[in-house]
């Protein structure tokens, strides 16, 4: 991507069909968990975002032969060639999905050097839940500076109590114990649909997984997974950013593939507001009319089936231009808010303290030059700009990318006006404001 800002000008109601792209937070793990396995798996319904990118040179790096074809989001990766268990700290910088590798190393190898992981600047997100999980498990951990090395001569089979019930450690642990000789149980583990994704996989591999309530994972360890052929989970957060999209500009969208059933306390919400949400069969599929007038709404952001914390940045955004006022908690990540002060440069009216922003709803955003600072911020600085007056000019662009599949494209597709700089209609170049040429 050579692109370094994107233009967005205030744009009419939105309307029309849209595809989707599969789950980002489904398939890097899915495809981590590959390591696992020894022969050629295929992936469909693979978007083709920055972070699958990153992801299929880490594997690259491990040994694997991967190739991907972006038109048919169709991925296949050979793991038989896989002889390291150390991923270089410049692979690992790129994105925090990258520590997912270390459970499938450890169970396949015994051992994994990896850097700790990079990625958005949304918070600490240390990977402490993992690390104490793996040392249940019998493995010796060691960090020197931003090198973790860990070792096992054995897994064991353990009970595993998390804190938290963290997806990423849920996601390493339970990877980790599928080669695992004997009963490991992961209790108070996370449940998002992209965690039942990794299950669904692993099972067609081999592996013996079961589901005990409330929230317990058990996993009865086999001596060998195979590989696999694989449709990746549709996006539901992709699918929650278009359907605000359609509901800030006032217009409607389609979404054939969009997964409600796992939606249910976003669709809720925004009902809330005045939408009219129409539901396919079996919770598939989603309708969005937007209303003329939408109420704010407050929500607070928690694990799977609550508010996704991911769509906290897009719904805030929202709020910006809703009647009233609304009160909104981040209680996932604690500096997942860095959205709002761009969102004050466009003329929101939000008040801050600590994890809690409270927004006041004003008839207009303006547009402004300003800054994203991860995945869903991008995507709220985009839904603000498609309302704003005149013309907002966004870097930090590379966030979008690494989430999103061609978002600008599919906006453009639905009546948006966004383009990327360097892509610019003469018309709009005449419009652009001097600062932001």
């Amino acid at each position: 991507m050579t692109e370094d800002h994107i233009i967005i000008e205030q744009s009419q109601a939105l309307h029309g069909t849209a595809e989707l792209a599969g789950a980002k937070n489904a398939v890097l793990v899915i495809m981590a968990s590959l390591v696992l396995t020894d022969g050629k798996s295929v992936l469909t319904n693979v978007p083709a975002n920055e972070d699958v990118f990153q992801m299929i040179k880490l594997l690259r790096d491990l040994g694997a032969v991967v190739s991907f074809d972006q038109e048919t989001h169709l991925l296949e990766v050979d793991t038989r060639l896989i002889t390291k268990f150390s991923v270089r700290s410049e692979v690992m910088k790129k994105m925090r999905a990258s520590v997912l590798v270390m459970g499938p190393l450890l169970a396949r190898f015994g051992r994994a050097d990896i850097a700790l992981p990079g990625g958005c600047v949304i918070g600490a997100r240390p990977i402490d839940y993992h690390i104490s999980g793996f040392k249940r498990m019998g493995v010796d951990v060691s960090i020197e500076g931003e090198h973790l090395t860990a070792t096992a001569d054995i897994l064991k089979a353990h009970k595993i109590v998390l804190e938290y019930p963290s997806v990423g450690a849920t996601e390493n642990l339970m990877m980790a114990a599928t080669l695992t000789k004997g009963t490991t149980r992961i209790i108070n583990a996370a449940l998002e649909p992209e965690v039942f994704d990794l299950i669904y996989i692993l099972r067609k591999m081999g592996a013996h997984i079961e589901i005990e309530p409330p929230a317990t994972i058990v996993i009865e360890g086999v001596q060998v997974l195979h590989a696999v052929e694989h449709a990746v989970l549709y996006d539901r957060l992709e699918a929650g950013s278009l359907m605000l999209a359609a509901a800030m500009t006032g217009g409607s969208i389609q979404l054939p593939q969009a997964p409600a059933f796992a939606m249910e306390m976003f669709l809720l919400k925004l009902e809330e507001m005045g939408h009219q949400i129409v539901v396919g069969a079996d919770g598939i599929g989603v309708t969005l009319k937007a209303t003329k007038n939408p109420k704010a709404v407050s929500f607070k952001t928690a694990p799977y089936p609550g508010f996704p914390t991911d769509l906290q940045a897009p719904m805030l955004a929202a709020q910006c231009v809703a009647s009233g006022s609304s009160i909104i908690y981040e209680t996932v990540y604690e500096n997942r808010l860095l959205h709002v002060m761009e969102l004050q440069k466009m003329g929101a009216q939000i008040k801050i303290e600590y994890n809690k922003a409270t927004v006041m709803g004003v008839e207009k955003l303006y547009g402004a030059s300003v800054i994203a600072t991860d995945i869903r911020a991008s995507c709220a600085l985009v839904l603000a700009g498609l309302v704003a007056h005149g013309i907002t000019r966004m870097s930090g662009i590379h966030h979008l990318s690494r989430g999103y599949e061609a978002m600008p494209h599919k906006l453009q597709k639905l009546g948006a006006h966004i383009w990327y700089e360097t892509q610019l209609p003469p018309d709009v170049k005449l419009r652009m404001p001097t600062q932001a040429v």
